[in-house]
């Protein structure tokens, strides 16, 4: 049997994890490109279709409550 290590991926201290993502943010922010100019448009309704989904995955989302488990 395989053992698995289990590692805690937050830090004890969330405001220290805080001001490291922040950090983070601040020093990807300038790599990050923005359009000049958004350029979408609406979608005809004729081209939006139903949404098909198999009949296991749609017994599992029937089974699950409405606010998660």
């Amino acid at each position: 049997m395989t053992k698995i290590e289990v590692r805690a991926s937050a830090p004890a201290d969330p405001e220290v994890g805080l001001a490291a993502l922040l950090g983070d943010c601040a020093r990807m922010a300038p790599h990050w490109a923005v359009p000049d100019r958004v350029l979408s448009r609406p979608v005809s309704p004729s081209r939006i279709h139903g949404v098909t989904v198999p009949p296991k995955s749609a017994r599992l989302l029937e089974a699950m409550s409405d606010y998660g488990d």
